[in-house]
């Protein structure tokens, strides 16, 4: 098979190497700086979020461009089911498709049939990709395989009925990660924020379970800002987290450093050792 160099996906290689995938999720930047930011950071993965934010196509593509050429991989989070939607993000630049709300293995099928070249799916072929620097290859076949085996099919599990159908959901074929989304999840069970409640541990663990069965891995989500949940998700069998959202984190950085500098504000610190001693004026010229 020809070496297609920005088909290498470094999320995948990373998980494949037993290794815990971790990205960063995008809901606010719209240009590629934010994909050589999440390499700088040693994100394996940006997850370009469409589904809560008001980021376009044509931005997320940009996007997923400046990832491919970062060595990062792209996924965009799609705001529905619709197989056009993924079709084009996948086209412009997109290395993996996340779906929100998959219910049940019919579903999931839909989703695999659309991210995925026949003979797997029936995803619409195109030519000229950015993945292959819009070259043009003679072997058809080997592109589709080629892009088959480079593309991640992230499912996401976010109610108590695609708990109850993880192992369903875990056997079909061409779905790489069930992706638990706690925050929608945890609301469905009526136990909104509460990610370390037991009814929840339950549910991570049926469907880490359930991809450690049909050899899938196992995403939980909203954990990245709880480290001992996340150690005992991790320590449970699973290997994908969405360690934060972007604007989230830049929040955090940025308050963090305001409160450290507050510590030296005068104004707020009457503590006298903390005041720089007042400088007399010498009246004594020297020439």
């Amino acid at each position: 098979m020809e070496n297609f160099e920005l088909l290498r996906n470094p999320l995948k290689a990373h998980l494949d190497g037993g290794g815990l995938g971790l990205c960063l999720i995008v809901q606010k930047f719209t240009s590629m700086e934010i994909a050589i930011a999440a390499k700088s950071c040693q994100f394996d993965a940006l997850y370009i979020d469409l589904e809560h934010s008001v980021i376009s196509e044509s931005d997320a593509a940009q996007i997923c461009l400046g990832a491919l050429l970062a060595g990062v991989t792209p996924l965009v989070r799609v705001p529905n089911h619709s197989p056009d939607i993924m079709a084009r993000l996948l086209d412009a630049g997109a290395m993996g498709i996340i779906a929100p709300h998959v219910e049940n293995a019919a579903q999931a099928r839909v989703i695999v049939d659309a991210c995925k070249f026949a003979p797997i799916g029936h995803r619409s072929v195109s030519y000229q990709w950015p993945h292959l620097q819009y070259k043009s290859h003679s072997d058809a076949a080997e592109v589709s395989q080629a892009f088959n085996e480079a593309t991640t099919v992230v499912v996401m599990i976010e109610s108590p009925e695609a708990v109850a159908c993880a192992e369903e959901i875990a056997a079909v074929s061409g779905v790489d990660i069930l992706h638990v989304g706690s925050v929608d999840l945890a609301s469905s069970m009526g136990i909104p924020g509460k990610l370390e409640d037991p009814a929840m541990l339950q549910a991570f663990e049926k469907v880490i379970h359930a991809c450690q069965k049909h050899g899938k891995f196992a995403g939980i989500g909203a954990v990245g800002g709880k480290p001992k949940l996340a150690a005992h998700v991790v320590d449970m069998g699973a290997r994908f987290i969405s360690a934060g959202i972007e604007w989230d984190l830049m929040l955090s950085a940025a308050n963090q450093r305001v409160q450290t500098l507050r510590l030296l504000d005068p104004s707020l610190n009457k503590s006298s050792s903390n005041h720089l001693p007042t400088r007399k004026k010498n009246l004594t010229t020297t020439y």
